[in-house]
């Protein structure tokens, strides 16, 4: 199969993999295999799936630059949006389970636990971005703005590779990988950056 293949069996293939994670877990729900702490496992697991897409949406631009596929960016919303799905379920989870739905005693847990702190900003820059990710909305806002909006993303991903660190206090081995890829990808942005702002000096001069 090539790159120029059908958008439509792209979506398809994007959509069946976003939600496969989802299902697996709510099948080892069902069949109580989650291990002997059922929370933790799906509140960390819905937290780790939330980085893993946000990464995979800033992984979008380079691969079509460097590689030309373009397809990709038709797809990218989608793998935004499922961040922000997998983010959603992070934050109902411990609402639920840690909480009680015991809404006033957030506050207090978040005072206590800053990471907590760090995870809900985070997860509260991704609704504006969820809102805005329909083709009417981009029309409204206009494409510029839209673009300078969604750049959030990296400030969201940042907090959350943040927030997964503090939590996991001693074995970081899984915050340090997010971190370097983060790293990377940022890094080749920057970088990109300033090929670009080089190219267009002389062409000004």
């Amino acid at each position: 199969m090539t790159f120029s293949a059908d958008t439509r069996f792209h979506r398809q293939l994007f959509v069946f993999n976003g939600l496969l994670p989802a299902v697996l877990i709510l099948i080892d729900g069902w069949r109580g295999k989650l291990g002997a702490n059922p929370v933790e496992f799906v509140t960390r697991a819905t937290g780790v799936l939330t980085l893993v897409f946000l990464m995979l949406t800033l992984l979008v631009t380079p691969l079509r630059k460097i590689y030309g596929w373009n397809w990709l960016l038709k797809q990218r919303r989608l793998l935004g949006l499922y961040a922000f799905f997998y983010g959603l379920a992070h934050l109902l989870t411990y609402l639920a389970y840690d909480r009680d739905w015991q809404l006033g005693t957030v506050v207090g847990d978040v005072y206590k636990r800053p990471f907590i702190a760090i995870g809900m900003f985070s997860f509260l820059l991704m609704v504006p971005l969820a809102v805005t990710s329909t083709n009417a909305m981009i029309k409204k806002l206009g494409g510029p703005r839209w673009a300078q909006l969604h750049r959030l993303t990296y400030y969201i991903t940042i907090g959350g590779v943040l927030h997964y660190w503090i939590i996991v206090k001693s074995d970081v081995t899984y915050p340090f990988f997010f971190a370097v890829v983060l790293a990377v990808l940022l890094g080749w942005r920057v970088v990109a950056s300033i090929k670009k702002a080089r190219g267009a000096a002389p062409r000004a001069s």
